[in-house]
């Protein structure tokens, strides 16, 4: 008898994001100022999956993992980012996204609550770029060398 396989979904480490600031050891001082949390850029026309991991806020309690998500996506406006779903995965939170408008910088703020009754907030930026590129409509402003004339976000000045 035949079976068809199952697929088993992995999230993509290509859009993997750790959590800051928490080091193993012996406590000291640490760095006043930790790097920006920033996601790789998405084409407004992607719907992708993204990680966020705070196994090293969880390092003591092995044991703990996330029992609750709440997500914010700023801004948020008709036509922005969008949260499609949201889950958790022992100590990483999967979150996936889509739209958005062209060059667009967005803010995910994840507010993480584990079984143990740690509570981690932390904001991901995410730039939202035309990565896909259209064809040139016909009606469209060109150079002598035939390259479409385009305003900052690469929409193609047209005629009417």
């Amino acid at each position: 008898m035949t079976i068809p396989a199952a697929y088993l979904w992995r999230p993509s480490n290509a859009r993997y994001v750790q959590i800051d600031g928490f080091v193993s050891g012996p406590r000291r001082p640490q760095s006043p100022c930790a790097a920006p949390l920033a996601w790789p850029a998405k084409d407004p026309g992607d719907t992708l999956d993204y990680v966020f991991d705070i196994s090293p806020a969880l390092t003591a309690d092995p044991g703990d993992a996330i029992a609750s998500l709440d997500i914010t996506i700023g801004p948020a406006n008709v036509g922005d980012l969008q949260l499609v779903s949201a889950a958790a995965d022992g100590p990483r939170a999967i979150l996936w996204l889509s739209g958005g408008q062209s060059q667009t910088n967005y803010t995910v703020t994840v507010t993480a609550r584990t079984n143990g009754g740690r509570i981690l907030v932390r904001t991901i930026s995410l730039p939202v770029v035309a990565l896909a590129s259209l064809p040139t409509p016909q009606n469209a402003l060109t150079t002598g060398d035939g390259l479409a004339l385009t305003d900052p976000t690469g929409t193609p000045f047209t005629t009417i």
